[in-house]
């Protein structure tokens, strides 16, 4: 898979700062996908104060979300860990294994935001507009918002809204009695969609398999990495 050079990486706080400012009037919301054959997890593993990253990507079938393709790789990072700022110390790696991706997925989910990040680009949007695929933030906590809790039931969900009243996502209980989880939209996708997807690849577990799969990944390369080391 290609990527667009929408910016360079090696910049300042600052300027990254600018840069999701300008970036997040090009995201687009409200797009219904269509015909949906394979659908990717992407997660990365990385110490808070350590540069090295490990980078990975499962795509499965949509249908029966088996995995038909793992792409991963190792590489290192300078960007220090600032929060609402994490896409510029994880997308780099990200998108080396996209590059080695041969089988293009129809709808990216990233273990992180999409719109609801203070400056509206989390890493799913962020990675959405670099790849130019639909994309779904699903995080395991939330960065920014209000909401209610939803019912303990698989499949309830409510909004997350920002002060002002505007919907950026939904918590959705993605396992009976299980803590919820933050959906909201990164690029070319719609909020309804987002949620229906993420329950499609529920298969008992809290995390959707798409990301569960890729945390898994990364998870074993870098246990194999950190071993080959010793």
């Amino acid at each position: 898979m290609r990527h667009c050079e929408l910016h360079p990486w090696q910049v300042s706080a600052a300027a990254a700062r600018r840069i999701q400012q300008r970036l997040r009037h090009h995201v687009k919301v409200g797009e219904h996908v269509r015909d949906i054959r394979y659908i990717a997890g992407a997660d990365i593993s990385v110490a808070r104060f350590a540069p090295t990253v490990y980078a990975g990507v499962a795509v499965l079938d949509y249908a029966n979300l088996e995995v038909v393709e793992r792409q991963g790789v190792i590489t290192r990072t300078d960007f220090p860990y600032i929060p609402g700022l994490l896409s510029f110390r994880e997308a780099p790696a990200l998108l080396q294994a996209f590059a080695h991706v041969q089988t293009v997925p129809d709808v990216i989910v990233c273990d992180g935001q999409g719109i609801a990040h203070p400056r509206g680009l989390g890493i799913a949007s962020h990675l959405g507009l670099l790849l130019d695929v639909p994309t779904i933030g699903c995080a395991k906590s939330r960065l920014i918002g209000q909401y209610q809790e939803p019912a303990p039931q698989r499949g309830a969900h409510t909004l997350l809204y920002r002060a002002d009243g505007t919907t950026i996502g939904a918590v959705l209980r993605t396992k009976d009695a299980t803590k919820p989880v933050f959906v909201s939209v990164g690029h070319k996708m719609d909020l309804g969609q987002a949620v229906d997807i993420l329950l499609h690849c529920g298969r008992g577990y809290r995390i959707p398999e798409p990301t569960r799969l890729a945390d898994q990944y990364v998870g074993a390369m870098r246990r194999a990495h950190t071993s080959s080391s010793l």
